[in-house]
């Protein structure tokens, strides 16, 4: 039994993202890392309790952390506390510039 592996017609042009995509997906990448961060932070601080706001009970806690993540999303969304744009240069720096190699 032999291996074949597929290949692409001569001429056929490979798809590649374009750096502006590639940018893209890093923004969003950097605005999702500030939410988990935002997530945990607002939970320290306490607003994952939220006992008496609409009542309590049991229903009110399991989805408690829902809201505290969505919360978090729309702040990091709406321009966050910098760690997304902090992160976005990080990953977009080159090796010269002291970026990832």
């Amino acid at each position: 039994m032999t291996l074949s592996i597929p290949t692409l017609p001569q001429g056929t042009p490979i798809i590649t993202p374009s750096p502006a995509a590639d940018t893209e997906r890093l923004k969003q990448l950097a605005t999702a890392f500030e939410a988990a961060i935002l997530t945990e932070l607002l939970q320290a601080a306490g607003a994952d309790h939220t006992a008496s706001t609409f009542g309590g009970g049991v229903g009110e806690e399991q989805f408690a952390s829902f809201l505290l993540r969505a919360q978090a999303e729309r702040i990091a969304g709406n321009g966050g506390i910098g760690l997304a744009e902090l992160a976005l240069r990080s990953m977009m720096a080159t090796p010269a510039e002291g970026g990832p190699a």
